[in-house]
């Protein structure tokens, strides 16, 4: 039987939302504070996926400077009808539904519109289009008058006027009660509705719960086969966890299936953030059925029934050098625009990366781009040349998990003006000197090797070409399980004054990714 291989859509892709558009299905992630936000992407088959855009990729759309990495923008749902798609999305602050917002595009490569604020609490909001034409807005809140700490509710979204309109209705407090009700998400099949949800966090307890009902508004009852999809119940090795916040989509042909986020640990932990799994879905007279013949999201699995047996690579496994007029979609920076700080070269000659004040440990707007980790075992390293004027100035590169929480190998220089690289990582507020190499010559490849264990930092100084091995960090220092918050790691590049004014600016020649020996099975 033929098969594909989970996740996919590796590395940090949380929260998936997906549609189908005649032969065609396009799906959306989270993207918290990087920028731009809310990733699209295309696939043809819902196994092999080409990123189209960005929802939000213009300055100004969304406010996210001062936001901790794990805040921003969270969970969308992406739906089409009459010709034009719409993403429902929440901003969040300090953890919190802040502004809760709709965008709409003619075409999903865009352009898409600027945000249209929703009168609506909470997060984790989506839309369903009944046979009748009316548009209902579903989200998830604090319950307001018990039954549950959360609880899901509806109110109808007038499409000419995007606003919400008429009474609020209470739809459900979840299967388990006791846990927080989220990511709901509306079908109808054969006159029935049906409420999927997740409940129990998006950590370990992370589970997909149901609910019904024969009209839209409700009651909704309980369908006692919840959780209908969960890997709470399984052992440490079991090599997905975390499972939970589906979103459904029928083939062409009649199929079903379900897009789902789940975790790859590794001894209890992981670096690679939340991912996209595809499971397959049969509907039965008492609803979904996910995973039927197993019950579980498996890494391989049987090929949708209008896939090829192909499976590419995945993500630039390849050297970048810089010489497009704009980066690639792969490239985010934190909280905003950087164009002015980061630009390619206007002889053609690689990346410019501007020195100014802002640290990777603040909450602004730092001059950095990275792109996501999407392997365990991966190697990645930068071309780098920079003359530091002054010891706190610094450029290299980062394996970033957030503000808090990153490692650098940088170009700096000491006192006396000598360069050399130096390895530093950040934790909760202190930062640490691991390792420093002199180079002489002032242009260097820095380079990181991850794996199972941890992530080896070496540097080669072209005057010399000798490399110097300088330290490894374990692998579980960049985890979610330590770190907090919900994202993956990035692999950046980035100037900074650590908080002095400078003028100076690094050039990066060429930047490259490449997934490790056996990381096709990660």
């Amino acid at each position: 039987m033929p098969t594909f291989r989970n996740p996919v859509l590796p590395g940090c892709h949380p929260d998936p939302s997906i549609c189908r558009v005649g032969a065609d299905f396009y799906l959306v992630t989270s993207s918290f504070a990087y920028y731009p936000a809310l990733p699209v992407f295309h696939s043809g088959d819902l196994v092999h996926w080409r990123q189209l855009t960005h929802v939000l990729n213009r300055p100004g759309q969304l406010p996210l400077q001062g936001l901790d990495v794990s805040d921003g923008v969270w969970a969308p749902t992406i739906r089409h009808h009459d010709g034009r798609f719409y993403v429902v999305s929440t901003l969040a602050v300090n953890r919190r539904g802040s502004l809760t917002f709709v965008v709409t595009a003619d075409d999903p490569a865009g352009p898409w519109s600027d945000p249209v604020p929703l009168e609506a609490e909470g997060i984790d909001p989506s839309l369903f289009f009944d046979d009748d034409g009316r548009c209902w807005l579903t989200a998830c809140r604090d319950a307001v008058a018990g039954g549950g700490p959360g609880e899901l509710w509806m109110r109808e979204l007038d499409l000419d006027r995007l606003k919400l309109v008429g009474p609020t209705h209470v739809l459900w407090h979840g299967a388990l009660r006791g846990a927080w009700v989220e990511a709901p998400h509306l079908y109808k099949r054969d006159g029935v509705y049906h409420l999927i949800a997740a409940e129990g966090g998006t950590e370990r307890n992370h589970s997909v719960t149901a609910a019904r009902s024969d009209t839209v508004t409700g009651p909704y009852v309980t369908d006692p086969r919840s959780p209908l999809l969960t890997h709470r119940h399984r052992g440490p090795d079991e090599p997905v966890h975390n499972v939970g916040h589906v979103d459904l989509v029928d083939t062409p042909d009649g199929e079903t299936w379900a897009v789902t986020l789940g975790v790859r640990p590794i001894a209890g932990t992981h670096t690679l953030g939340r991912e996209v799994f595809l499971v397959p879905v049969t509907w039965t007279a008492h609803g979904p059925v996910f995973a039927p013949e197993t019950g579980s999201v498996r890494l391989t699995e049987r090929l949708p029934g209008l896939a090829s047996a192909r499976q590419e690579e995945v993500a630039a496994a390849s050297r970048v050098h810089f010489d497009e007029p704009v980066l690639g979609l792969e490239w985010n920076s934190l909280r905003g625009p950087v164009t002015d700080l980061v630009r390619p070269a206007a002889d053609g000659g690689g990346l410019e990366i501007e020195v100014t004040p802002e640290p990777l440990s603040s909450t602004g707007v730092p001059a950095f781009v990275g792109r996501r980790q999407q392997h365990v075992r991966f190697h990645a390293q930068a071309r780098i040349s920079f003359s530091a004027a002054h010891p706190s100035e610094e450029a290299g590169l980062t394996v970033f998990q957030n503000q808090d929480h990153h490692a650098t190998l940088a170009l700096t220089v000491d006192e006396g003006g000598s360069t050399q690289a130096v390895l530093t990582i950040r934790e909760t507020g202190t930062t640490t000197r691991l390792a420093t190499a002199p180079l002489p010559s002032g242009e260097a490849i820095l380079a990181v090797e991850g794996d199972e264990a941890g992530y080896a930092f070496r540097v080669q100084d072209l005057g010399t070409d000798r490399w110097t091995d300088l330290a490894a960090v374990e692998r579980s220092f960049f985890s979610t399980e330590r770190a907090g918050g919900f994202v993956g790691v990035y692999l950046g590049l980035y100037a900074t004054g650590n908080g002095r004014a400078g003028s100076g600016r690094a050039r990066v020649r060429w930047f490259d990714y490449r997934p490790g020996r056996g990381a096709a099975t990660d």
